[in-house]
């Protein structure tokens, strides 16, 4: 188990976008998804799903969303794959979450095809859900080039955004990391050189994001073990970052644990 899975959700609970603070505090919440205010008919359930998920109630978030249709499968699988990833779920109760979340994102991809957190949400939960079963057996599926494409057309849809840029230095540090940099570069066309570009990306579009310094982290440990003094740089950056929500204080609790583990 890693440290970004022992992070402890209820750590998380002081978060209240009751009222108009969600509103007001919408900009900041979505710098790194650059998610639209809900707007229009049926936007009030939206909207609750989205303070579900930011006040950390991820578990709702994900039935308030569902129930929401297209509208609310980008909550619905932000939640998912967040709760997948730091809850206490078993590893089989995760696994069926995370292929619920695939089957929507893949719907939701269907109805809303220039949305760019459609794809998005779908590049999430596939992510997670390779990463839960093994990120050789995922490159084997077939699932990464799902996830790299659902990522590039995010991007093609919407180029500021962060959070993709990070699942996309993710992708391809992973790769490079399981099959070696050859082979990641002919077979997947994956490489060091475009993770690091990719998480400078994110970085510089969203700086007050942790999961941008903590996933920077973790690929620079992959990729080059000559890079632990960045690598715990960019930690103790993470860690230095007030979190604006749930999902942000459990990236600053992951960051805060592998510092401590060295």
């Amino acid at each position: 188990m890693t440290a970004h899975e022992r992070a402890n959700p209820q750590e998380v609970s002081r978060f209240d976008f009751g009222g108009a603070a969600l509103r007001r505090g919408w900009p900041r919440l979505h710098a790194g998804d650059l998610e639209p205010w809900p707007e229009g008919r049926g936007a009030a359930a939206v909207q609750a799903a989205w303070r579900a998920f930011h006040e950390g109630r991820f578990a709702e978030a994900i039935d308030a969303g569902t129930a929401c249709g297209a509208a609310g499968a980008a909550v619905a699988n932000k939640a998912a794959g967040v709760h997948a990833t730091y809850s206490a779920l078993g590893a089989a109760d995760a696994t069926t979450l995370l292929r619920a979340a695939i089957a929507r994102g893949e719907a939701a991809v269907l109805q809303q095809p220039e949305h760019a957190n459609a794809h998005y949400g779908l590049a999430f939960v596939l992510g997670r859900y390779g990463q839960r079963i093994s990120v050789a057996k995922a490159l084997a599926d077939g699932l990464g080039g799902r996830v790299r494409v659902a990522l590039q057309r995010t991007l093609a849809l919407q180029p500021g955004h962060a959070e993709a840029h990070v699942a996309l230095g993710v992708f391809h540090a992973e790769v490079v990391d399981k099959v070696g940099a050859l082979a990641a570069r002919i077979g997947y066309g994956a490489s060091r050189e475009a993770s690091i570009a990719a998480f400078e990306r994110a970085r510089a579009l969203a700086p007050l994001s942790p999961v941008a310094c903590l996933e920077y982290a973790r690929a620079l440990r992959r990729l080059d073990p000559k890079a632990a003094a960045r690598a715990r740089a960019l930690l103790e950056s993470a860690v230095a970052i007030e979190p604006a929500d749930a999902m942000e204080a459990l990236d600053v609790n992951a960051a805060r644990a592998e510092l401590r583990a060295g």
